[in-house]
């Protein structure tokens, strides 16, 4: 059986020495032993730590990032880049998705994400009418997740209103609209085509409320149901303070406090963004069991705002990090963001709860394995017997980890610039990064290139 000997490892009980982990042709852990000779057959390497999962991405928009950073008019907002974000995904081919798609993918793996949620809205063609197969651009996301070795979980998305009440849905809306019933039989088809993968796992992401009417959102759910009731569901909330005004005037109930009340959102639960909710909100969200997707750099981007970490963590809230629309693809700048939009909210520093001498990259770093995990729905997240052989190999001679041992390491990993020392990436016991290249990085770069040309 395959296997790989570090000097140091990051396990569920902390950091241990001389740790042999060994996992069957399955990628799954089947071993993990400290204090182990050196002497054998596995491979060696410096530090392991798990991979990240990225828990919210939309592939397509890679290709957009600084094209929006145009001065536009007085009240430039998150729905003057939606408009920009409509025109440019009109023009989109399905080779031309899966090309981002895997440029995408290859930067995530080489920046340390090993495992991706895709929250897939484009469904119709630019006309807004149905492929032959309906599943024709989620295969362009599989495709591309295959080609690069990513761990993907592929979320179609129902999308069915242009906002609260049933409003009609526009024009530039065209190619995300699914009726309940073609939208179940988009999953159900995917459920079937995906059945066997090893590294991908297949949910639902009802858009949002302002996108999917109340009915709609229990039809789909309803029918994940009888496929698969563990499966994840992921949806965008209370991002935008005119989102929580409409919301309100709508149903009296702000987003966040809708689901808590009417979706029972539990552990299966991703609610991404949540930047504006209420004390109340936040506690409740901590105590669902749900995860928060939190995307920071996106979310300084679009000028959503700041999430309630101190408190939402005080109440022991599970989150993780998502890339989103990929103006930035690293799950250290995620957290680094994630920390400092904090110091900057309250003024002061090493604000994620800790007891003293405690390592907020450590304790940022864990977090994210464990809630990110839960979003996606996959055993993966730590080096542990049982879950996916996902790891980093970090080299601990590079100097930007130099002189630092234990969370010393994720300290420098995430607030030191220190992802550049991630030599090595693996996924389901699969080396898919070496040295810091992708083996099909100068091809799928290529192709990339020329999708933008041709968009161009």
């Amino acid at each position: 059986m395959p296997a790989l000997f570090a000097e140091t490892a990051l396990l569920p009980q902390g950091w241990a020495d001389r740790v042999r982990i060994d996992w069957d042709a399955a990628g799954a852990i089947t071993a993990v032993t400290p204090g182990a000779p050196a002497q054998g057959s596995a491979e060696r390497a410096d530090a392991v730590v798990p991979g990240m999962p990225n828990l919210h991405c939309h592939a397509f928009q890679r290709a957009m990032a600084g094209l929006t950073e145009r001065a536009g008019p007085a009240g430039d907002d998150f729905w003057s880049w939606r408009a920009v974000m409509y025109k440019f995904v009109a023009a989109l081919e399905p080779e031309q998705i899966a090309a981002i798609a895997a440029q995408l993918y290859v930067e995530m793996l080489k920046a340390g994400y090993t495992s991706v949620a895709e929250f897939h809205y484009l469904h119709n063609d630019p006309e807004g009418k149905p492929y032959a197969d309906r599943a024709e651009l989620a295969n362009q996301i599989a495709l591309a997740a295959g080609a690069t070795g990513i761990r993907l979980t592929l979320l179609p998305v129902l999308y069915q209103t242009g906002n609260f009440g049933g409003a009609a849905p526009n024009e530039a809306q065209r190619r995300f609209l699914l009726k309940t019933d073609a939208f179940n039989a988009l999953v159900e088809s995917l459920f079937k085509a995906l059945r066997g993968s090893r590294h991908v796992r297949v949910g639902i992401a009802p858009h949002s409320l302002r996108a999917v009417p109340p009915a709609a959102l229990r039809e789909a759910k309803a029918a994940l149901d009888k496929i698969d009731p563990t499966a994840p569901i992921h949806i965008h909330a209370a991002e935008q303070t005119k989102e929580v005004e409409d919301c309100l005037a709508w149903s009296g109930k702000r987003p966040v406090e809708w689901l808590l009340d009417e979706a029972k959102c539990d552990a299966r639960w991703t609610l991404v963004h949540c930047t504006h909710m209420t004390a109340e909100e936040t506690r409740r969200l901590a105590a669902s069991g749900a995860t928060a997707g939190l995307c920071p750099t996106t979310e300084a981007d679009l000028g959503d705002g700041l999430f309630p970490l101190v408190d939402y963590l005080a109440g022991k809230g599970r989150f993780g990090i998502g890339s989103d629309s990929n103006v930035a693809v690293s799950p250290a700048e995620e957290l680094r963001w994630l920390e400092w939009g904090q110091r900057l909210l309250h003024r002061r520093r090493n604000l994620a709860p800790a007891p003293e001498g405690a390592s907020i990259g450590g304790i940022l770093w864990r977090a994210s394995l464990a809630g990110g995990a839960q979003a996606l729905g996959q055993p993966i997240g730590a080096v542990a017997v049982g879950r996916r052989a996902d790891f980093l190999a970090l080299d601990r001679a590079h100097p930007c980890l130099a002189g630092h041992m234990g969370d010393g390491l994720l300290d420098a990993l995430v607030f030191a610039g220190g992802t550049a020392a991630i030599r090595h990436v693996m996924v389901g016991g699969r080396w898919v990064v070496r040295e810091g290249r992708h083996p099909a990085e100068e091809r799928i770069a290529e192709n990339y290139r020329a999708a933008l040309r041709r968009l161009a």
